[in-house]
């Protein structure tokens, strides 16, 4: 450190107190995430970025700023909120954290412009490798969660849509896509905004039907499209990388476009009649059998399966399956949710046993 910088810090000890906390708080949180990936999401290379930007961080954490600390004499440590008590998942602690590193990061370039100018550059490079990092994450975190779920609900309209999705939730279901075609917008970002809070808090993805704008405003993981939305590259141009986009198709055509296009997953379907979607004839058994062979994407199998006639569709070689009503008109959703996931589990581990093909 230069003659100039060290007067800066011996008439200004304040500044070195809040270099050393911010340095300690982002060091901190770093760990915290560093963990995560590490141990949650087995990903060597988020956990290596961590790393790296631990040991950056600890490579300006000079002596004349650990000597300025003054713990006891901080009327910070007894500053607390009850938010601070409590975390409600995994997301909420990741996002908490990051938010902390972020802040911290940003405190220690402002003032390092005093005291170093060098470190303050250093500092918002490291910002935006943070910023690049939780989105990484997160596209990281949703895709691992995609290619573990097996059971998709999709919901249409209830007056009991809360407490239906929440039993579903109860007996392990782990990806929900909030479909309503008829009520008005500002309705639907209501119930959206509820149900994404919702499956965040029982570790669950959200997907929205069709809208990407209200699937950004509401912080959903993604969205589902049909044949005639907008293009995949669109969806993907406005949502991001971090956001999963899945796809309607019925035939092996559309499921090579929608693959080609870049699609996270696709439904397969509709395998048997459904009033769900009127005047669309079935695609058969068929059509599942062709993507066992072809998908080289997550895919479920969806249209009219249920408890009766699940066992053919898991013949004809799906492990992954959708529905909507089988759930969503249930007397205990709970109980059905279990029962499919049961199932579900089962080929799954014969096929494991057996090194039979499956999905993708």
């Amino acid at each position: 450190m230069g003659d100039k910088h060290s007067k800066n810090i011996l008439a200004q000890p304040a500044l070195c107190r809040i270099l050393d906390a911010n340095l300690d708080r982002s060091r901190e949180g770093l760990r915290i995430i560093e963990e995560w990936c590490r141990f949650g999401l087995n990903s060597v290379e988020l956990a290596k970025e961590c790393k790296q930007l631990r040991q950056e961080l600890a490579s300006w954490h000079s002596v004349d700023l650990r000597t300025a600390r003054d713990t006891p004499g901080d009327p910070g440590t007894d500053l607390t909120h009850p938010q601070e008590e409590e975390r409600s998942s995994i997301e909420s602690l990741l996002q908490v954290n990051f938010c902390r590193v972020e802040e911290a990061l940003r405190v220690v370039e402002e003032y390092s412009k005093i005291y170093n100018p060098e470190m303050g550059s250093a500092f918002k490079q490291m910002r935006y490798r943070v910023y690049t990092l939780e989105s990484s994450l997160l596209a990281y975190r949703r895709q691992q969660q995609l290619t573990r779920s097996h059971f998709y609900l999709v919901t249409n309209p209830s007056e009991h849509l809360f407490a239906i999705v929440e039993a579903a939730l109860q007996g392990g279901l782990n990806i929900v896509q909030y479909r309503d075609k008829s009520a008005d917008d500002t309705v639907r970002l209501n119930k959206a905004q509820k149900l994404c809070e919702l499956c965040h808090r029982y570790g669950a993805l959200f997907i929205l039907n069709d809208r990407v704008d209200l699937a950004i405003a509401t912080g959903a993981d993604g969205v589902h499209l049909g044949q005639e939305d907008i293009p995949i590259s669109l969806a993907r141009q406005l949502l991001g990388p971090g956001r999963i986009i899945g796809r309607s198709t019925t035939n092996k055509e559309e499921m090579h476009r929608a693959i080609k296009d870049g699609a996270d997953y696709i439904g397969v379907g509709p395998v048997y009649e459904t009033p769900t979607k009127p005047g669309k004839s079935a695609a058969g058994l068929d059509y599942v059998r062709y993507a066992v062979e072809h998908s080289t994407v997550p895919w479920f199998a969806i249209g009219g399966i249920d408890i009766n006639n699940l066992e053919e569709v898991l013949k004809a070689g799906a492990d992954r399956i959708a529905v909507v009503r089988s759930v969503m008109e249930a007397e205990q959703p709970t109980l059905v949710t279990q029962y499919f996931i049961s199932q579900l589990t089962r080929v799954q581990t014969m096929r494991s046993q057996k090194n039979l093909p499956g999905n993708s």
